[in-house]
């Protein structure tokens, strides 16, 4: 079993030419941040993909942190638009699906 966290989403995509699928899978998790005042959330975005490394199976990972407005309640849709924008200049093919993958592989793993 392999993981490899990857710090910066440009070489994730680079990546992107190993995966083993067309599915990347992601979730979203939002907190508030430390001032109980703020009107702000922090998005913390995963994204995961299956790859093949010479006969081993690997999962990719990266984390994407933004913040919004806690009145602004259409902008999950906006990053999950953007995201699904840029993955499918990489390939058309290229779809994002809901789901902790990496639960999944995990324990597949062991």
């Amino acid at each position: 079993m392999i993981v490899i966290f990857i710090d910066v989403i440009e070489d994730f995509v680079l990546f992107l030419e190993k995966r083993i699928m067309n599915e990347i899978f992601y979730e979203f998790k939002e907190t508030k941040t430390k001032d109980d005042l703020s009107s702000e959330l922090k998005i913390e975005i995963t994204l995961h993909f299956l790859a093949k490394i010479e006969e081993y199976l690997a999962l990719f990972e990266t984390k994407i942190s933004i913040s919004k407005e806690i009145k602004d309640s259409s902008s999950d849709e906006d990053v999950f638009k953007a995201l699904k924008n840029i993955f499918s200049q990489v390939d058309p093919a290229l779809s994002l699906i809901k789901g902790k993958i990496r639960e999944i592989f995990l324990s597949y793993s062991y």
